[in-house]
């Protein structure tokens, strides 16, 4: 019972915040609220008996990545973007960027819940540990979009220096 207490709150607290984080107007704001997020989905990894991602999520999400995002905003005039009304005439575009997010979404919760169980029981685990079976699975299993991953936040932070050269000289 207090179980399901703990989770039914993690999973209102975790969905209440990623609203707030983009329905606020200051950017900076939005920041400082994800960084809430980040620790209530850690919190909820600790939950879940995965101390290893919970530990990933505040040093990686919350110390790396969110550094990112506010040293992107302060590189931003942010008082010239919020004047500027660029989002006008993107609703339908949006929409449909909507609808096409929630049919992938439904596809993957059908092959989920459709799936038959994996070698990883909990027992398995327990034996093993979290941090080696996430490694052998991580290396083995998943390695390509492991390295696509990789590529991809090696390019946006290439994007950044480039950005941040072309403050610093205009």
């Amino acid at each position: 019972m207090i179980q399901q207490a703990f989770f039914a709150y993690f999973a209102f607290a975790i969905t209440v915040l990623a609203l707030v984080v983009i329905t606020r107007k200051n950017p900076i704001h939005s920041v400082a609220w994800m960084l809430l997020l980040f620790f209530h989905i850690a919190a909820l990894y600790l939950f879940l008996n995965a101390e290893f991602l919970a530990a990933v999520q505040v040093i990686v999400y919350a110390g790396g990545i969110l550094v990112l995002f506010l040293f992107a905003v302060l590189l931003v005039n942010v008082r010239e973007e919020m004047r500027i009304s660029r989002f006008i005439g993107a609703g339908a575009a949006g929409f449909t960027f909507a609808v096409g997010l929630l049919v992938v979404v439904l596809m993957a919760l059908r092959s989920f819940i459709a799936a038959p169980p994996g070698m990883y029981t909990i027992e398995h685990i327990q034996q093993e540990t979290n941090a080696i079976a996430l490694g052998k699975v991580l290396y083995t299993e998943f390695l390509y979009p492991f390295e696509i991953t990789s590529l991809i936040l090696l390019v946006a932070i290439i994007g950044a220096i480039v950005l941040a050269k072309k403050g610093l000289r205009g």
